[in-house]
């Protein structure tokens, strides 16, 4: 089994690290670890939370930063770059961005949960150059091209 690391900073102490919450969860809950701090999110605005926690993964591994469903959907809160990534060479505080894309302010909280973080493996192929590309049915066709069809 693969095991990661993760290194919690002196203001996310109180918190619990992530966890999966369902034998079947994709992915972990992300806490804002803000102290005292509210954050008010007008909408259209967006910022970056601090969730305390650095991590260590291996070179084969990225870990992804999702909107949590029921945030983007209740409020509007989404991740502004979703999925963010975090590299495996990255040790810096993982921070969310959120932007509001809702109609009312939305208070972020000490401890709340703003987004989901799911693993992912990582291929790392060689890079080559080519001349020519293999030829495939769809070929070049763009946007809506494989659902034009009768």
């Amino acid at each position: 089994m693969t095991k990661i690391s993760f290194l919690q900073a002196a203001h996310a102490q109180h918190l619990p690290l992530p966890s999966y919450q369902t034998a079947g969860a994709a992915g972990m809950d992300l806490q804002a670890a803000l102290g005292p701090e509210i954050v008010t999110l007008m909408p259209g605005m967006r910022t970056a939370v601090p969730t305390g926690l650095h991590l260590s993964l291996p070179p084969t591994m990225e870990a992804q930063i999702r909107p949590r469903s029921g945030l983007a959907l209740k409020q509007g809160l989404t991740v502004v770059n979703a999925p963010g990534t975090i590299d495996s060479d990255y040790r810096g505080e993982i921070k969310v961005l959120l932007i509001n894309l809702g109609q009312e302010p939305v208070e972020i909280t000490d401890g709340m949960r703003i987004a989901q973080m799911v693993l992912a493996s990582v291929l790392r192929p060689e890079i080559t150059h080519s001349d020519k590309l293999d030829d495939t049915e769809r070929g070049a066709g763009g946007f809506g091209s494989t659902g034009t069809g009768s």
